[in-house]
């Protein structure tokens, strides 16, 4: 689960990580951002990378967007508040304007740090998205704007797929890759 079998071996169930990164990142550019910044988790977890190949996709597609990527070292609120305590001692003409975070508690930390503990606001000085959709995400101080995975699809996939395997151990793996969807709320909202 949350990860494809690349060699075919297994039935697997995820999400297309990188169609997210990529609906985030130009849902920020719809806007008007065009400085726009990845706050990244570990490199080894493969949706971090994905989501980010997603960013730089959108980021490409529109003429004097960039993309800075900012490296956190784990993907907890706490990681994420040092992002934002990074972010605020920068000159504001060096800040992002918009922000997507690789999951809802990297851009739950960042808001913490940058709404309460500093002087940014959010939306206002920057566009803040994150990724999960979290139960967490749209009761945040500032409703955050996320990417919402199928959580309860692909629970029920993966038992699907396991039954089918166990009933029937000859089948052919198969491979299910859902498309996740942009919830719209106040932390990206003009």
């Amino acid at each position: 689960m949350d990860s494809p079998a690349g060699n075919g071996e297994f039935s697997s169930v995820s999400v297309d990580d990188t169609s997210g990164g990529y609906l985030a990142t130009a849902h920020l550019l719809s806007l008007g951002r065009r400085r726009i910044a990845y706050v990244a988790g570990p490199q080894h977890f493969h949706q971090v990378r994905d989501r980010l190949a997603g960013a730089e996709k959108a980021v490409a597609e529109v003429s004097g967007a960039t993309l800075e990527v900012l490296q956190a070292d784990d993907l907890t609120v706490m990681a994420g508040r040092s992002i934002g305590d990074e972010l605020v001692r920068r000159d504001r003409a060096l800040l992002p304007d918009g922000l997507f975070c690789a999951n809802d508690l990297l851009a739950l930390g960042v808001m913490q740090s940058v709404t309460m503990l500093h002087t940014l606001r959010i939306p206002e000085d920057m566009a803040l998205a994150g990724y999960d959709d979290i139960d967490f995400a749209a009761s945040a101080v500032v409703a955050l704007t996320s990417v919402r995975q199928p959580t309860a699809l692909i629970g029920r996939t993966a038992v699907e797929l396991l039954t089918e395997q166990l009933e029937n151990p000859e089948a052919k793996p198969r491979s299910v890759v859902f498309k996740p969807e942009l919830v719209v709320r106040a932390s990206t909202a003009g």
